[in-house]
């Protein structure tokens, strides 16, 4: 072991234990840890301390990585829609003009820390405010289990139109332009099938990691080589091998890499310089505005026929301010153009965002069930044709979450019990596989009140089996089965004895270790086969 190297880093090491501490304390209140990793950064920097080398790699290696895992997930037709391109671009404009408008007012009212600003600074705040964080809504969305959601899937289409806007503003804003290799680029097309080749090779061991980094950092590199951003080439080698079936599987191996080095990046927000009272008051005063935000998110989602719960939970996922808005003040200030001052601004903006977003996203679902018919009231009657409800009429068994396990329970359900077996499942990729396979599946939230509802109108079920990946969504949907109340018989399945105890708790009636039980399935089938 180099130990020389282990002496270089002690500083980061003693940093990323204090974020720990910190990060068990946030868990600790209902906060997210990255709200802990957060305050860990501005704690270390009002003793002085800034950002050492191996935390600077972790937080780019952590960009990095995030962009490839949304890359992989990334569908291109989510894109196409006017729920995003055309909700992102209005909503940037009338953000722009607004706040642009509401800090040029206070500049010229006199206000101490505004004096001197004119109408062309206030615009460039207002559009480094106009972004939500890419890093905060993915990492949200994966705890829950929502990233193939309706909702999750606009909020991450509205955040990779914002990210080409931001890739748009660096070009122009340096005067660095990609050279003319950058051509060459497209060339990547064309080696699609031999990147899914090899991905196909690699099998499911450590040359899937390897691959999986080779791909990230790969195309960072390339991307760099010929004059554009880095974490583009990132995110467009994990579009171009998103389509083939072991992305989930290569997404899930690179989680725990890409959460390790995405504590760097929390850690590095807090270290960019150190607050000051009047810094600290201007932060927290442009921190109230996620609230206007979300509010015109919301408004325009709806506009745009998505169900009002769709849109709240797309909407307060996207209720925070964006990493992306320091890197437009930092060039903001390279240039000359605002004080260096602006950059703590913002990051104490963000900061604090992150800590309100987190609370909200862990009662958006309460928000809108408590709240429905407020939320309703904008929403319209001729709804986009992939949110409008749906119906299970003539199922007595259902299947809820369509993956392995899943599937493998409907068909050993359906040899018993025939057609009156269906599956739910929130992914339309996941569905148009088990489609193709035979299985009848439909798409669905059942998480989602309005889900329920329509179903409590004439449904058939006696029971109900739930194969989710995460813990959070099987009790989310067991409470609503609560709430109806269904009558029926529920089963799910946990990967460990405390997430057990817990389903049990909420109101499953059996629980099916798919670890400590698979064993004994494997022994019945080879016994079975004697």
């Amino acid at each position: 072991m180099d130990f020389e190297w282990i002496a270089i880093a002690l500083g980061d090491v003693v940093w990323i234990a204090i974020a720990f501490l910190l990060g068990l304390a946030s868990r600790a209140v209902g906060l997210p840890p990255l709200v802990g990793f957060l305050a860990t950064g501005f704690l270390l920097n009002a003793y002085g301390i800034v950002s050492g080398e191996v935390l600077e790699k972790l937080s780019d290696l952590g960009i990095t990585l995030l962009l490839f895992t949304v890359g992989l997930k990334l569908n291109l037709r989510t894109l196409a829609r006017p729920q995003v391109w055309a909700v992102t671009g209005l909503h940037m404009a009338i953000v722009v003009v607004v706040f642009g408008t509401g800090i040029y007012a206070l500049a010229l009212a006199g206000l101490p820390f505004l004096a001197g600003l004119d109408l062309g600074r206030a615009a460039l705040i207002a559009f480094a405010l106009s972004f939500s964080s890419t890093v905060f809504v993915v990492k949200a969305l994966e705890d829950k289990g929502e990233m193939a959601s309706l909702h999750g899937r606009i909020a991450i289409g509205i955040l990779i139109m914002q990210d080409i806007a931001a890739v748009l503003f660096l070009a122009f804003s340096t005067a660095k332009w990609p050279s003319v290799w950058s051509l060459l680029i497209l060339l990547l097309i064309p080696l699609r099938p031999v990147l899914h080749r090899l991905l196909q090779i690699v099998g499911h061991g450590e040359l899937q990691v390897l691959y999986g980094l080779l791909l990230a950092l790969g195309g960072a590199e390339l991307f760099e080589l010929v004059g554009l951003k880095g974490d583009l080439g990132a995110l467009i080698l994990g579009v171009l091998i998103a389509s083939h079936h072991r992305t989930d599987e290569l997404a899930k191996t690179m989680l725990g890499f890409k959460d390790l080095f995405l504590l760097g990046f929390f850690l590095s927000i807090g270290l960019a310089g150190r607050p000051t009272p009047e810094t600290l008051l201007a932060g927290a005063l442009i921190a109230p505005l996620i609230v206007l935000k979300s509010g015109l998110f919301y408004a325009l989602l709806t506009g745009f026929k998505l169900r009002a719960r769709t849109s709240l939970l797309a909407s307060v996922n996207l209720t925070n301010f964006s990493e992306f808005g320091l890197i437009v003040a930092a060039i903001g200030v390279h240039n000359g153009w605002i004080g260096e001052q602006w950059l703590i601004v913002i990051a104490i903006a963000l900061s604090l965002s992150f800590a309100v977003a987190a609370a909200l996203n862990a009662v958006s679902h309460h928000l809108y069930d408590r709240y429905r018919p407020m939320w309703k009231r904008l929403q319209r009657t001729d709804l986009f044709a992939d949110d409008r409800l749906i119906d299970m009429a003539g199922a007595s068994i259902a299947i809820i979450g369509m993956g392995r396990i899943g599937a493998g329970a409907y068909d050993t359900m359906r040899q018993t019990f025939g057609d009156t077996v269906i599956g739910v499942d929130i992914d339309p990729d996941t569905i148009e596989e088990q489609r193709a396979a035979g299985r009848r599946v439909v798409r669905g939230d059942p998480s989602d009140t309005d889900f329920w509802d329509r179903l409590q109108a004439g449904h058939e079920l006696d029971l109900i089996m739930l194969a989710l990946p995460k813990l959070s969504t099987s009790l989310a949907v067991l409470e609503q089965l609560e709430a109806m109340p269904f009558a029926g018989r529920i089963a799910a399945t946990a990967r460990f004895p405390d997430e057990g105890d817990a389903l049990l708790a909420a109101g499953a009636g059996t629980v099916f270790n798919i670890y400590t039980e698979a064993g004994a399935g494997f022994a019945a089938h080879v016994k079975a086969g004697k």
